[in-house]
């Protein structure tokens, strides 16, 4: 069967305390309800500052600046073991300060939403025109800026939201609509910023690929945000809005969207286009979700550590047609979660995990690594959300010992070996175990990894339509032999060819 390969992947992250404090959603709605708690005093002295964040270790490690095998060997905890220099590069992207994100976001408008001060504005052009990475006529979409009292009177009469930088005002996001609630200046900034972390993550795998930007055919958006207006809430195309701003002229696209099993779906979907022939080049990409930003602050501040969740994540694949040396996404093996599957730990996992391992003959143990909810477990353990990865790997080992693959006692070695250190920002879809991508690719170009599988989970109740959760998966493996071809004989082909022999014998014995 056709397969699908898969070229290259970025991961970038962009700091965003300010923007987390005010308009992350939970700080966002204790605002609204208690202005004046504790917890909204003591936050401003609870975030990490940028320095900070280009030491820590799962967000190097994010970034392709650190390995996922060298992650737990890191002083713990990490938050308080910060790296001894700061980074902002890393083999797959990058972490890039507030105020270049806000310059960011402002040439990724189109339609005259952000307003930047003008004595702003032109330092952070200075700023992103120095990193040599943006091209001239990206940055030429860069507003030289208004007056600080224009926007302070569009924000005072026209309900637009101020942004902040250094603790003061430096422009605002202006509303779409004024009675259209899709597009009131609160959700636009929620999708402008998707749309401009998309655009960091599509610029850094176009980078990474040496891939012209003319020859990417489709793009396929996999955020959480919804496009549209009154008359279309959702209606997208926020791929497109992408792709114009890249340069990608020559490509067309579509947003697909399944709360955090949003981006597997997506590669699954653009992988299947490549296969069957339908587009030669086609990107997966995910901006962040500026709701997200400080989720779980609450607890953090109340226990004394850092607000962690002060970055925006975002990811993109390239995937084109098999060539034979790169890995590949298999699609004769997926994995899906029914509606009639059932939604306990168990039933989520046989779909995910053992049964496109069935299907192929393999058994649990045939996978490398596992690349489920990636959530860094800094900032979900004091949540009270657990170790998320880590209870991914225990319930996939306790099911091998369900199926007499594993014994008890190999459980613990199972997790060790075949899992991962959580290292993503808690942003719903981009822990969706698609950022170990570009970590595995490496690994595979360089003969240490052979197959891993990828599996996204997604909350469907959330939306109050149905109680039904979600999940899809996929084998990333690498292939040998040439294209198409399997790196290994698995035991379901052996069953094949044995059949075979078998009718060809009993043909021959009725001649």
């Amino acid at each position: 069967m056709p397969n699908a390969a898969v070229k290259a992947c970025s991961n970038c992250l962009v700091h965003a305390p300010e923007m987390a404090e005010r308009y992350g959603n939970t700080p966002y709605m204790e605002r609204l309800s208690h202005p004046g708690s504790e917890f909204l005093a003591a936050l401003p002295k609870a975030g990490q500052s940028y320095e900070e964040a280009c030491r820590y270790a799962p967000n190097l490690t994010f970034i392709g600046a650190l390995s996922v095998d060298g992650l737990p060997a890191r002083p713990q905890p990490w938050l308080r073991n910060l790296e001894p220099e700061a980074v902002r590069d890393g083999r797959f992207g990058e972490i890039m300060p507030e105020d270049e994100f806000l310059g960011l976001m402002d040439f990724c408008d189109v339609f005259d939403l952000i307003w930047l001060s003008l004595d702003f504005a032109a330092g952070v052009k200075g700023k992103l025109k120095a990193r040599n990475f943006w091209s001239p006529e990206q940055l030429a979409r860069l507003e030289k800026g208004r007056p600080l009292a224009e926007i302070e009177a569009e924000c005072r009469e026209q309900h637009a939201l101020p942004l902040y930088f250094g603790g003061r005002v430096v422009g605002c996001c202006r509303r779409g609509h004024e009675t259209d609630e899709n597009l009131s200046a609160h959700v636009l900034l929620e999708n402008i910023a998707s749309k401009a972390t998309s655009i960091l993550a599509m610029m850094h795998l176009l980078r990474n690929s040496g891939l012209p930007p003319g020859e990417i055919d489709f793009v396929v958006e996999c955020s959480e945000e919804a496009i549209g207006d009154m008359n279309q809430r959702g209606g997208g195309n926020l791929a497109k809005a992408v792709a114009e701003i890249a340069g990608c002229r020559n490509a067309s696209g579509f947003d697909v969207r399944a709360f955090c099993a949003g981006p597997t779906a997506a590669l699954i979907t653009a992988a299947s286009m490549v296969a069957a022939g339908a587009r030669k080049n086609v990107v997966v990409v995910a901006g962040g979700a500026v709701p997200k930003l400080y989720m779980n602050a609450r607890d953090h501040v109340k226990k004394g550590l850092p607000a962690l969740e002060n970055v925006l994540g975002s990811m993109a694949v390239l995937l084109t047609e098999d060539d034979g040396e790169s890995p590949v996404i298999r699609l004769d093996s997926l994995g899906k979660h029914t509606v009639g599957a059932g939604a306990s730990p168990q039933a989520v996992t046989t779909a995910l995990a053992w049964e496109p391992l069935e299907k192929l003959g393999l058994k649990l143990t045939d996978v490398d690594k596992y690349a489920p909810e990636l959530h860094n477990p800094e900032v979900t353990v004091p949540a009270g959300a657990g170790n998320v990865p880590e209870a991914n790997y225990k319930m996939i080992a306790a099911l091998g010992v369900m199926k007499k693959q594993l014994e008890r006692g190999d459980i613990e070695g199972f997790v060790k070996e075949r899992g991962l250190t959580g290292f993503a920002p808690t942003q719903g879809h981009i822990p969706s175990g698609v950022p170990y991508m570009g970590h595995a690719l490496e690994e595979m170009k360089a003969g240490r990894l052979k197959r891993i599988m990828v599996i996204g989970k997604g909350s469907l109740f959330l939306g109050r339509l149905t109680n039904l959760a979600d999940g899809a998966s996929f084998l990333m493996e690498k292939m040998a032999g040439g294209a198409g071809q399997a790196a290994a004989v698995t035991t379901r082909d052996v069953e094949e060819v044995v059949l075979e022999a078998l009718g060809d014998l009993a043909a021959a014995l009725n001649r």
